[in-house]
Parts: C-alpha cells; sequence; structure tokens
C-alpha cells in the first residue's frame, strides 16, 4: 500500500484508473462517501504493486509506500534508478513488523452499537477500555450499561478494560480526586469497589484516568495506584492510566503525575499525547510531532519503555477565525474533518513539521475558519514512533471516532497482541 496525495485535475475515478484500484475500494478504504476529492487529500491505495508516474523516483516511491528505500530497491532488482519511467510497475515490499498493543478507549452508547464497534474492530485490538464509571465522595461508582461490550471484546479476543474517573457534571474535578487519596476510609471503599465491579462484570483489567491530579498530592497518587495493585493483580486484572503528556517534572499541572514512580506500579502507561491544541486554545497542530516524540522520549527514560502506550487521537478541532477566547473551537473527528473538506471543494495542506493537515474555509455566516486534524500522513508518523522507539503499544481515543485507515497503518508497523 501507499498514500497518494491528490493533485490538481485529479478525480478518484483517475486515481483507479492510475493505480488500477476499484473505486469501490479506494471509497471503502479511505471511508469516502463522496467521490468529490480536494487537493492535498491523502488517500490511502491498498495492494502490493505500485505503478511508476512521472516525476516519480524509487525514494519518493519509498516514501509514500513508507518502507526502506534499500528494501525497495531490493524488490525490484531488474530496475536501476535511473531506467525507472512511467507506467513500470514495482512490487511494494512487508516491512518486518513489531508485536506491539493496541489499547483503545470506546464511549459506551447502546449495547447494539458498543457490540458492533468492539466486533468490527476486534482484529485490531489488544485492549478495550470501556469509558466511563466515575465515583462519589463517597467512594461509590456510577452504573454502566456495559455487559453488551464486555462480551463483544472477549469474544474478539480482546480485553475489556474498566476506565474509572473523576468525571462530574461539571468536568473533571481535582477535589474528588484529593478526598480519595488523602481520607482513607473512602479510598478502601473505592478500590473495594473499583474489584467487585471490574470481576463481577468480568473485566481482564481497570484503567484510571484521573484528571487534574494536583501537585500536592503527587505522592498520595502513587500510594493509591500501588494500594490498587495490591488488590487487582491476585484478582488477575491488569492495571493500566491514562496521563498527561509532559516532557519534565516542572509545569505545575502535570506535577501531579509521578512518571518514574507511576511506571513502576502499573502494567501499561497511557499517554494522553495530544491536546497541544484544543477548544480553548489557539488553532494548531493537536498532536505535532516533535511533542509526541519529546514526550515519548522523555517517558522512555523514565520507566520500562514496553509499559508506554502512545496515544494518538482520532479527532481534531475547528476554530472560527481570526481566534477569539470568546469562540472556542470545536472537536471534529479526523473523517468528518475530510468530508467537510469534500463538502466545502477546499484544499487540504500539511504540515511537515507537525506532521497534521489542516484547511480553511469559510461558514454560511460568512465566518472564516481553520481546521487542523490527523490524516493517513499523520497517523504513519504517528505508528513510526512507537515502531522505531520500540514502545508496548499504540493507543487511541477513541474507537467511535475511527478513521477507516488505521487497521491498514497500524498492521503496516506492527501485528497487534491478542489475549
Amino acid at each position: 500500500m501507499f498514500v497518494y496525495v491528490v493533485k490538481s485535475g485529479d478525480s478518484l475515478f483517475g486515481v483507479s484508473r492510475k493505480f488500477d484500484v476499484p473505486v469501490d475500494t479506494l471509497r471503502s478504504v479511505n471511508g469516502l462517501a463522496a467521490t468529490n476529492i480536494v487537493v492535498g487529500q491523502a488517500l490511502l491505495v491498498p495492494g502490493s504493486i505500485y505503478t511508476v508516474q512521472a516525476g516519480d523516483s524509487f525514494w519518493t516511491i519509498s516514501r509514500a509506500a513508507h518502507v526502506p528505500l534499500n528494501a525497495l530497491m531490493q524488490a525490484n532488482p531488474g530496475i536501476k534508478p535511473e531506467s525507472l519511467q512511467p507506467g513500470m510497475r514495482l512490487n511494494l515490499p512487508s516491512i518486518e513488523r513489531r508485536i506491539a498493543t493496541h489499547f483503545s478507549y470506546t464511549q459506551l452508547r447502546t449495547p447494539a452499537v458498543d457490540q458492533a464497534a468492539i466486533s468490527d474492530n476486534a482484529p485490531y485490538l489488544s485492549y478495550i477500555a470501556l469509558f466511563e464509571t466515575h465515583f462519589n465522595w463517597n467512594g461509590d461508582l456510577s452504573p454502566m450499561d456495559d455487559n453488551a461490550g464486555v462480551l463483544a471484546a472477549w469474544r474478539g479476543r480482546v480485553t475489556p478494560v474498566l476506565t474509572v474517573t473523576n468525571l462530574t457534571e461539571s468536568g473533571f474535578n481535582s477535589a474528588l480526586v484529593q478526598r480519595v487519596l488523602n481520607t482513607p476510609d473512602v479510598q478502601a471503599v473505592l478500590i473495594d469497589n473499583i474489584i467487585s465491579r471490574a470481576t463481577s462484570r468480568g473485566y481482564g483489567g481497570v484503567n484510571i484516568d484521573f484528571e487534574g491530579v494536583l501537585a500536592s498530592d503527587r505522592d498520595a497518587f502513587v500510594s493509591f495506584l500501588q494500594a490498587l495493585k495490591d488488590r487487582a493483580e491476585p484478582a488477575g486484572l491488569n492495571l493500566s492510566i491514562a496521563v498527561p503528556a509532559k516532557t519534565n517534572d516542572t509545569v505545575p499541572w502535570v506535577r501531579g503525575y509521578d512518571y518514574a514512580a507511576i511506571g513502576d506500579v502499573v502494567d501499561q502507561f497511557f499517554i494522553m499525547a495530544y491536546d497541544w491544541h484544543h477548544a480553548g486554545s489557539e488553532p494548531g497542530a493537536t498532536a505535532p510531532i516533535a511533542d509526541v516524540m519529546a514526550t515519548v522520549r522523555y517517558a522512555a527514560g523514565l520507566m520500562d519503555r514496553n509499559k508506554i502506550i502512545m496515544g494518538t487521537p482520532f479527532y481534531g478541532y475547528d476554530w472560527v477565525i481570526p481566534y477569539s477566547s470568546q469562540t472556542p473551537g470545536r472537536a471534529i473527528t479526523n473523517q468528518a474533518a475530510v468530508n467537510l473538506a469534500m463538502s466545502e471543494q477546499v484544499p487540504i495542506y500539511f504540515s511537515e513539521a507537525d506532521q497534521a493537515a489542516y484547511f480553511y474555509y469559510t461558514d454560511d455566516s460568512g465566518r472564516n475558519h481553520v481546521v487542523w486534524f490527523e490524516d493517513t500522513r499523520s497517523l504513519f508518523a504517528k505508528t513510526r514512533i512507537v515502531y522505531n522507539e520500540r514502545l508496548g503499544g499504540i493507543g487511541t481515543w477513541q474507537l467511535n471516532f475511527a478513521m477507516p485507515q488505521y487497521p491498514w497503518v497500524f498492521t503496516h508497523y506492527l501485528q497487534i497482541r491478542k489475549v
């Protein structure tokens, strides 16, 4: 397979003829409801044969196919670089994949929808964290309609994980976490309830997603995780955690997360490597590649890299421009962003520095917008970090937002670990 970036004058039917791939296949792989592709759009083209185009070289083809240059040349021993001509057909080699985990979240909706989403994606999942149950001031957990999701996961050889958060009606609540961490009786009740819920419902793991942990609770948070681990392990439960991205220990709002100490306790360390730009910030890439890489390398220097799950967003943001803090951006799935660009018939640009896509459009009210999102090229770049840095795996938020190309990209580099 390879990535083809749409050029001026291209049509989906023309791309189909150019590479001898059926239009319906291109639409299916790329999740296209329509055929009116736009300039700059990245199309994933499946197959093990590449038809040389004008201006191609072995180097440009190797980049498009995400294979090493020497491997591409070795797969085509009878063709010299200087003799490359349009119309020639090259073999695209496979690369040696690494065994890795895919840990994804899914927000529970209805039993039928949850079952279908998990079943359809099961071949490409290791763990599915069902989102979410939250606790109150007494340590009691909120109810979940999770039976269909748990059963669908096990049927697909995917480990279902109970996600426990500090969400309230007003968002993630730091004071709620502080009470649990510093009130032994409440903490004991919460741990009892987590273990009871996970074991009685048939989960294989527990995921802690406590956001906004205060710097003053840094050590208490680790102690809580250790106490939970001491109960989870004998019960046969895997313990994972979601943590914000950081590259040092000096930023106050993330000091509550002691990467090294937490990494010693948990089985999986899911880094939320996204939201450098978000709804409340100025426009920009959700997960700039340099920041993601710096975070991964910082974490890998503090713990066993096999525990690290590098989180990747299946979403971006749409902002009104010029930006005003009075008009926050809105989240948009990566696939919806592509569909919007196609609907508006505007070109898509790509930031090589950030490895992220973006475009501009004008809404019906005459307001100008910019949309930043992750496209197929972005997904290749993220997965390549997991591959090259030999991390434990890749993570995604969230399955209901899934990009149709992700199974192709992930399995290009990774052999997904199964139960």
